[in-house]
């Protein structure tokens, strides 16, 4: 019987091994080729688990070149799995591209389930978890971070971001300006590892906590904002203010159109108070 070859989504640790899943080793093992973000990240993981299946980079600057060629190996009858260096593919990882042309070219594309920082995070926090927003990875300058961090300042429901070590101190300085000292934040570090740190307090506090303490500047970060608790009618809502924050680095329909699906305002108005802001009627 000729079985359907199929691209596998896999799932791998974002620190303990023991989280691997049997599926996943299984899958590891049998599948023809792995594309992996990092080849030598990943192969110290399949050492660790017995796998010698054969590694391909797929990494964010030779996805679209190497998309295809992985694709046609799948309709040739090979079986290909795509890892990310750690967690699951795509969350914040490479792999769209790939996943969006073999959806697109009739290509079985089956997921294998595992961890997730985000989830791994936010079922932790004490945080509501029935709704909420995932942003991923900040704007690595501070005025487009803040810029980003604006459009989240009414936003009722959890909101989750990722960042590195770095640029940890900076974000919270400027979570600190945009949202107040009172609003509450969760600081998740180095999630299963040996020196997981999970904290909430209120952004003042917890801002100089970890100013104060360089060990907890280390590691990799997600950060989960409490939803705004009294958010101000669409009437009260500085739309100017965001809307001149989002005219200064992008065309004045995008911003309009951005401002219009946060605050429910009209976007030919909106547009129309962008052209007088920039004295163009």
């Amino acid at each position: 019987m000729n079985i359907e070859a199929c691209l596998y989504i896999v799932a791998t640790p974002i620190g303990n091994l023991g989280d691997i899943t049997l599926r996943a080793v299984e899958t590891l093992n049998k599948v023809d080729l792995i594309a992996a973000e990092d080849t030598r990240h990943s192969q110290r993981l399949m050492s660790h688990l017995g796998v010698s299946t054969r590694l391909l980079s797929l990494h964010e600057h030779n996805e679209r070149e190497k998309s295809q060629a992985i694709i046609d190996k799948v309709k040739e009858g090979q079986n290909v799995a795509l890892i990310s260096d750690a967690g699951t593919p795509l969350i914040s990882d490479p792999g769209y591209f790939l996943v969006k042309l073999a959806q697109e070219q009739g290509v079985k594309v089956v997921p294998i389930p595992g961890v997730s920082a985000v989830v791994t995070a936010i079922s932790v926090s004490g945080l509501p978890s029935d709704r909420f927003v995932f942003e991923g990875f900040l704007p690595a300058k501070s005025g487009n971070k803040q810029r980003v961090l604006e459009l989240f300042k009414f936003e009722s429901r959890t909101v989750i971001f990722y960042e590195s070590p770095h640029r940890i101190v900076d974000t919270l300085e400027l979570m600190l300006t945009v949202f107040g000292e009172s609003r509450r934040l969760v600081l998740a570090r180095e999630l299963t590892k040996t020196f997981e740190t999970i904290k909430g307090d209120s952004l003042g506090p917890l801002c100089e906590w970890v100013k104060s303490d360089a060990n907890q500047q280390r590691g990799e970060f997600v950060l989960l904002l409490e939803g705004a608790v009294d958010v101000p009618d669409e009437s009260e809502i500085d739309q100017d203010k965001m809307l001149a924050l989002l005219i200064a680095e992008l065309p004045i329909k995008k911003a309009s159109k951005i401002v219009s699906e946060v605050t429910g305002a009209n976007k030919k108005e909106l547009y129309q108070r962008a052209l007088e802001m920039q004295g163009k009627v």
